[in-house]
């Protein structure tokens, strides 16, 4: 746990020295663009740093450091620790890109308890007592900041790369966050699809449909992408990917539908969201996928005619949770959590990985999915 509370710091100040350098260069050109630059760096604060810690630890699991942050002056692949810090670096950037652009999809006013990245540029917008519309500034210029995040991500992954001692290693990372970046773009175009289509579509695919975007929207690149990227970078074998594949998809899953989960009864004051916002937005989750297959028409109707209503009051959004819960969706949901974890973890048993990342994962597996609501 020291080593990974040392890697999130290593992280959080890799991240703060290359906006400190973007400022310099972004001062240069304007000085307003620093209050940009500055909203950029508020965003970028603190977080659980999960993807960090997945792609670290699939670099130790493959390349088997034995000393993790005081390698031995003689363990040359030690010397590959600064390239991985800033590469795992690159991902909280890229994930960070890819939450101010949800936000603006999802039409989200708030994250982590405060207000989203486009509502606190439309905020600016007001408090200066500009001209035109505030709200369409907040769009457009969140837009750009979600864009701008997306290729400082790039600087910073192939900063890090660039440090590596195996360059072959360095290409095989890259692919595969090129990889990353499709499949969760992908997912995330998916996941708007099927609010807006799932009714040209067979019910009885509604579940499956539903897990596919969680597969490519989330599972993917919460868990398994940044395990697999940091196992490329430690120049890992197809064993050992195949081994962090097997583990790190399922466990993506069971993340997601925790997520899922919260999204709907989470606490506002632990997850930073809106009670019920995922009702409001109309997520069509594997949650309500589940909970259509067992309710009446009656009920499912009402339940289509609610989902989706960005209107919906604190009663109506009690009625929906306890509708789900009652039958039955809820405790599916659990079993199907729990049944992910325990074929994540099965795939580590005798994996061809390092036996203290191997402990790292499975006690990870527990630290993102128990998350309470």
């Amino acid at each position: 746990m020291a080593e990974s509370n040392r890697l999130v710091d290593l992280v959080q100040l890799g991240i703060d020295e290359f906006l400190a350098e973007r400022a310099t260069e972004f001062s240069a050109i304007a000085p307003e663009l620093l209050r940009f630059t500055d909203l950029a760096a508020s965003f970028l604060a603190g977080g659980k740093r999960f993807r960090a810690l997945f792609l670290y630890w699939g670099w130790q699991s493959a390349s088997g450091v034995p000393h993790g942050f005081d390698p031995l002056p003689d363990a040359s692949v030690s010397a590959d620790l600064p390239g991985i810090v800033l590469a795992a670096s690159a991902l909280e950037v890229f994930h960070a890109a890819a939450l101010v652009h949800d936000d603006i999809i999802d039409k989200s006013d708030t994250r982590r308890g405060a207000l989203a990245a486009h509502k606190r540029l439309e905020a600016m917008h007001v408090d200066e007592g500009w001209t035109g519309d505030a709200a369409q500034f907040g769009l457009s210029s969140g837009i750009l900041l979600g864009d701008l995040l997306l290729g400082w991500s790039d600087e910073l992954f192939d900063a890090g790369t660039a440090r590596l001692a195996d360059r072959s290693a360095g290409r095989s990372g890259r692919a595969e966050f090129a990889r990353m970046r499709t499949e969760v773009t992908a997912g995330q175009y998916l996941d708007i699809l099927e609010e807006n289509a799932w009714t040209q579509h067979p019910e009885a695919e509604a579940l499956s449909r539903a897990h596919r975007v969680i597969v490519y929207k989330s599972a993917k690149y919460s868990v398994e992408a940044p395990l697999v990227i940091g196992a490329a970078l430690g120049g890992a074998s197809l064993d050992q990917l195949t081994a962090l594949r097997a583990f790190g998809l399922p466990l993506g899953i069971a993340y997601q539908l925790r997520d899922d989960l919260l999204g709907v009864f989470g606490d506002p004051a632990v997850t930073g969201k809106p009670a019920g916002d995922d009702l409001r937005e109309g997520k069509r989750t594997v949650l309500i996928a589940l909970a259509r297959q067992e309710l009446s028409s009656q009920a499912r109707t009402l339940m289509d005619e609610l989902l989706g209503d960005p209107d919906l009051d604190d009663q109506q959004v009690d009625i929906m949770r306890n509708t789900l819960r009652e039958c039955g969706a809820v405790d599916k949901v659990e079993r199907i959590i729990d049944h992910n974890v325990a074929v994540a973890k099965e795939a580590l048993t005798d994996a061809p990985l390092a036996a203290s990342a191997r402990a790292q994962l499975l006690e990870l597996a527990d630290t993102v999915t128990r998350r309470v609501y």
